[in-house]
């Protein structure tokens, strides 16, 4: 996987996922949306054979970037809590 930033400012940020499809994006955009701040989160792949997902995040009070780094952080909550219900079965 590897990202590239297509634009960067405060409260803007769009970058390009290359490797990744829906799996991560859609994810990644549902959490964001449990962020007050985020005023829009959304993704669009131009092709469905080609894994690169161009995401938009747009926020109100924190930058965009803290906003997607906060989202990561709790995704990575809920899977290492996941794991660790996972591991008692």
């Amino acid at each position: 996987m590897e990202i590239q930033v297509l634009e960067d400012e405060n409260t803007k940020l769009k970058f390009k996922i290359i490797g990744e499809s829906h799996t991560l994006a859609n994810l990644l955009k549902k959490e964001l949306f449990n962020d007050k701040s985020v005023e829009f989160a959304g993704y669009n792949i131009e092709h469905p054979l080609i894994k690169e997902a161009i995401f938009t995040v747009v926020t109100t009070k924190k930058s965009a970037k803290k906003a997607v780094h906060d989202a990561l952080e709790r995704i990575k909550e809920s899977l290492d809590e996941f794991e660790a219900q996972v591991k008692k079965i």
